[in-house]
């Protein structure tokens, strides 16, 4: 194992065995079928990964992509089917409610079993004790049943233990979603504590924006398969085209093989064209605009972004692209306090029920600050035919901190009840706002602040 790493995973594979009938699982376990009574499903195939010591690492993907599975065979609370999980450091994991809890004993009497579980004794416990209840902060509820507690105070309690028995490497499966907001921010003020410390932080969750402000790098799962790893922005980015199918990847990769090549990451990032078919691939679009046959070429106006993520059905195409300051001018400087305006062109290629025009503002990072739609404001909701071609202009009030940001534009749908993408460019032009008064967090309230004499 290299010295340096914290953890490290080689092929792992876990199957599950899944039967028609109770009565085939019990023949086979009695050996009196010789034929196969049972599919396999592979929660994991052929992963994977390291995660440095100090380093803070994300795992993202869908449900059921193995994200859970990973970290339960990391922690041994499962065994994997092959492949080898080495582990450098006391492990502290926070799991799904319950793991490690005795439904019937009260937090203190838990607080024990799971610290001695965990391999602490009962003197290094004790010494921690006042510490976990002040950071749980339940009350008098420590001495009752944990079956009585809210799923609020489950996690107070299981995450303030998680954090104050001083882990060398600590892993969270979403379980912070459950608390209350002041909790979540105790939670992640530990988080930045734990960083500067130098510990290891393995995390789970589907909020990115906590994912793209806390992790020093991302691993996407996609049923089963590591798909890529690389920085929070880009795995986010690659993670929405997984929530729309608008991806490349193989449903049987050969064997000891994970992970996109180059070649099909680059081609993920770019492909403009597809929608999902049964295999899970990209199908090529057929409207003759996917191929250029009379689309317009893109003109994107001034702050163009050359790391441009565009995919989508191509049944309609962003032409044009541009932002106006409060006199109209095509520009992307804008200054702080000032009207200013994104504007879009589309073209349509095909008859679309309920087209649905989208412009968000993302920070450097990559987190999501601000965005809105044509549907959420209810200023279009109607069908259009192949031919036409439309406006969006997005006009509003600048109000960000001074600095620079990525806007990214959609044009989207429902078709019955399914959710299509028909173009997007994330990421597609640069707006700096010029401001010569920053206030803290993303946002000016523009507060007026008055200070009187009492």
């Amino acid at each position: 194992m290299n010295e340096n790493a914290a953890i490290q995973v080689r092929d792992l594979n876990k199957i599950y065995k899944l039967y028609d009938k109770p009565m085939d699982r019990l023949k086979e376990a009695l050996g009196l079928s010789r034929r196969k009574r049972y599919k396999e499903h592979y929660a994991l195939r052929g992963v994977s990964m390291d995660v440095r010591q100090g380093e803070t690492v994300g795992i993202i993907g869908t449900n059921g992509s193995g994200k859970s599975t990973i970290l339960k065979i990391i922690t041994g609370v499962l065994n994997p089917t092959s492949g080898s999980v080495t582990v450098n450091g006391r492990i502290s994991a926070l799991l799904e409610l319950g793991a490690g809890f005795n439904m019937e004993y009260n937090g203190i009497e838990n607080i024990y079993l799971n610290g001695t579980m965990t391999g602490f004794s009962r003197e290094e416990i004790s010494a921690k004790l006042d510490d976990i209840l002040e950071f749980a902060d339940i009350g008098d509820y420590v001495y009752q049943p944990v079956k009585t507690y809210s799923s609020g105070m489950f996690v107070r309690l299981a995450f303030a233990l998680a954090i104050n028995i001083d882990p060398e490497i600590l892993i969270v499966d979403e379980a912070l979603s459950v608390g209350d907001v002041f909790f979540q921010a105790k939670c992640y003020h530990k988080f930045e504590e734990f960083k500067k410390m130098g510990k290891t932080i393995l995390f789970v969750s589907h909020d990115l924006s906590s994912v793209s402000k806390y992790c020093d790098r991302v691993v996407l799962l996609n049923r089963g398969e590591r798909m890529a790893e690389g920085s929070p922005k880009e795995m986010i980015d690659l993670y929405k085209q997984v929530l729309v199918g608008q991806y490349a990847v193989h449903d049987e990769p050969e064997s000891g093989s994970n992970l996109l090549d180059d070649e099909q990451l680059n081609s993920a990032a770019r492909r403009a064209g597809g929608s999902r078919v049964g295999n899970g691939e990209a199908a090529p679009a057929d409207n003759g605009a996917a191929e250029g046959e009379g689309a317009p070429q893109e003109e994107g106006g001034d702050g163009n972004h050359a790391e441009t993520l565009e995919y989508g059905t191509k049944q309609a195409l962003i032409t044009e692209h541009y932002i106006t300051d409060d006199t109209g001018m095509r520009t992307n400087a804008v200054l702080k306090g000032s009207t200013f305006s994104v504007h879009m062109k589309v073209a349509f290629y095909a008859d679309l029920p309920a087209p649905i025009f989208a412009c968000s503002i993302k920070n450097a990072l990559g987190v999501e600050i601000t965005g809105t739609n044509s549907m959420v404001e209810k200023t279009f909701l109607e069908p259009v035919s192949a031919g036409m071609v439309k406006e969006a202009v997005f006009t509003q009030k600048m109000s960000l901190q001074g600095g620079e940001y990525l806007i990214s534009l959609g044009l989207t749908g429902f078709e019955g009840d399914t959710f299509v993408v028909y173009h997007r460019l994330y990421d597609v032009m640069e707006i700096t706002v010029i401001s010569d008064k920053n206030t803290v967090g993303y946002y000016d309230m523009g507060s007026n602040v008055r200070v009187k004499d009492v």
